[in-house]
């Protein structure tokens, strides 16, 4: 491929996702000059895909997939790297009237065996007729498919090399099934789901116009997994229905040098990039001293924050890091979505930074109410939420107490959804959808939170509270304490509670700790677990680990459920509850 990157601005009328179908959003931006580029780790240009080529190589790729037997509503699976093979199969599939299953491309997710397991529970559960992947991830892919009948396991490169079907491509409407999206697996295996074109084309027409405003001259980076819903609806489709370039570098590569994503931001002048909490933590994290001055991001207009709990110190420690850089923090926006929307449900306003909403904790431990507490005052306890904004147009949003009445502003309850792009149901698992969707429409997000005037705020999730003695304890207040002492960092501890004697949940506290010596690890323990004591007014079981140990989910978030299941996995949870209460093992059982 040549290397020569894609223009910024449009070279045909601007549309913004006003189709029916992504394959018509491709034939319109193929008319067009924009397109993709693929950068190295090192910042190098390596690939560069027009959406002219695109669409030409996808006409030809789809005839190839009717030539090999697939069937309109096939599903094709492909291990999601982020290389224009990916883009290419994605599209193809859609003229084709295939269903792309985009697989994680994460190998460290637990060592070799736990990677071809999740592959194989994919493949399994989508019911791929054929899967695709790199000569780097094929090994995987053969083990993980062995005794599974499959038309087809091969390279891209061996797919192209089919003969193509004389046949015409089949009729694609709204209602037919653009692509499978598997959620993260935070809480669970990992579900498929069912994404219509309908559904896709109202969310991207949504964020395109009301979330973002993309207009000309608007052009992306990402670093975001094309198998993650942001990552691919965020930065690859709505790109594609906006006639928008976009510039990509691998996941891995930021992760190994996030700096690169302000390099190739300042380079390329895009104004518009995404990131999870951590992608930002990172960066302000590896910046030397001086070393802003030398990029150049007074383009970035829209600094997306989401897929996680956005933390607002973290925001201020990049913008005030990148401040040299001519980064604005007006550029945060903050955002509120998930897979079985599309993508995208709430915005914050843009042009106007994040906004938090400071409440008094004991409060909404005890009361589940929201209390807002004024900035500086020391007499309780407080925590600053970030708001997430309004819902889209055509989007409804409720907050529900367990019994499903609804709760007025303040009061934090489940968040339930309805709109235009809400999931039809889970793929192969119809008996899921009874409690997350109802016949009315209304999704149960099983995320925690309240409203102010209409604009959103997280609290958590609902799998992950935690009931000690009848009180509601956040994990990331648990986790906020550890992550600011002087030996840990953001991202390092992770909280859940654990079964303990005579039907007690017992808190536990995991941290990673680079500190090797005995009685400094020692005194860190101890000091945690007086602050629990102190701030949240009961016992909690600390544990330090070594870094790299807290276990992520295909998304690159942290999870709870894996690190819970770990624990007690490993432990003798009565010996865990005896410690938690400062006492021995012999002692409780006196």
């Amino acid at each position: 491929m040549h290397t020569e990157s894609t223009p910024t601005r449009h070279s045909l009328p601007f549309r913004g996702a006003d189709f029916t179908t992504l394959a018509e959003a491709l034939d319109y931006a193929a008319d067009g000059e924009t397109g993709t580029n693929f950068y190295s780790g090192r910042g190098q240009l390596y690939a560069t895909l027009s959406y002219t080529d695109l669409r030409a190589q996808c006409l030809v790729l789809a005839r190839k997939f009717t030539g090999l037997g697939l069937v309109k509503g096939d599903r094709v699976a492909m291990v999601a790297e982020t290389h224009p093979d990916f883009l290419r199969v994605f599209f193809a599939c859609q003229y084709a009237g295939l269903i792309p299953v985009a697989l994680p491309a994460t190998i460290n997710l637990g060592g070799h065996q736990s990677f071809v397991s999740q592959l194989r529970g994919l493949i399994e559960n989508s019911g791929a007729a054929v899967t695709i992947a790199s000569e780097a991830f094929m090994p995987f892919v053969v083990e993980a498919t062995e005794g599974l009948e499959l038309r087809m396991i091969g390279e891209p490169a061996e797919f192209d090399a089919l003969p193509e079907s004389p046949d015409a491509l089949p009729a694609i409407g709204p209602d037919d099934v653009s692509y499978l999206q598997y959620t993260s697996g935070s809480t669970r295996f990992p579900r498929g789901v069912i994404i219509t074109h309908r559904s896709v084309m109202s969310n991207l027409s949504g964020i395109i116009a009301h979330g973002v405003k993309i207009g000309e001259g608007d052009r992306c980076f990402s670093w975001l997994p094309f198998y993650h819903d942001m990552g691919l609806v965020g930065l690859v489709l709505v790109p594609v229905a906006s006639q928008m370039s976009v510039d990509y570098m691998d996941t891995r590569d930021f992760a190994m040098r996030p700096r690169q994503w302000l390099a190739l931001m300042s380079q390329t002048k895009a104004t518009i990039s995404f990131s999870p909490s951590f992608g930002y933590e990172l960066c302000a994290r590896r910046l030397r001293e001086g070393e802003a001055a030398r990029y150049d991001l007074s383009n970035w207009r829209v600094a997306g924050i989401g897929a996680e709990m956005i933390r607002w110190e973290t925001l201020d420690r990049f913008a005030e890091a990148l401040a040299p850089a001519g980064f604005d923090a007006r550029a945060f926006l903050a955002c509120y979505g998930m897979a079985e929307c599309s993508l995208a449900v709430s915005f914050a306003p843009l042009f106007t930074g994040y906004q938090t909403d400071r409440i008094d904790l004991d409060e909404l431990a005890d009361n589940g109410k929201a209390l807002p507490v004024a900035q500086g005052d020391e007499s309780r306890r407080t925590r600053a939420f970030v708001k997430c904004g309004k819902p889209l147009p055509e989007y409804e949003m409720e907050i529900r107490d367990e019994r499903g009445a609804l709760l007025p502003d303040r009061h934090t309850g489940t968040i339930f959804v309805r709109g235009p792009s809400v999931m039809s149901g889970y793929f192969n698992a119809p008996q899921d959808i009874g409690g997350a969707l109802s016949a009315d429409g209304w999704l149960n997000t099983g995320d925690i939170g309240y409203s102010v005037e209409g604009s959103l705020v997280i609290t958590g999730r609902q799998k992950d509270l935690i009931i000690i003695n009848g009180r509601n304890i956040w994990p990331q207040d648990l986790e906020y304490l550890a992550e600011h002492q002087d030996e840990t960092r953001v991202g390092d501890a992770l909280a859940f509670s654990v079964p303990g004697p005579e039907s007690r949940e017992v808190c536990v506290l995991v941290v990673q700790c680079r500190e090797t010596n005995a009685n400094r690890r020692a005194a860190l323990i101890d000091r945690l677990t007086r602050l629990v004591r102190i701030e949240m007014g009961i016992d909690c079981y600390v544990e330090l680990v070594p870094p790299h140990t807290l276990p992520r989910t295909s998304s690159g978030k942290l999870s709870r459920s894996k690190a819970r299941q770990n624990f007690m996995d490993s432990h003798d949870l009565a010996e865990v509850a005896a410690i938690a209460e400062g006492m021995s093992l012999k002692q409780a059982s006196a």
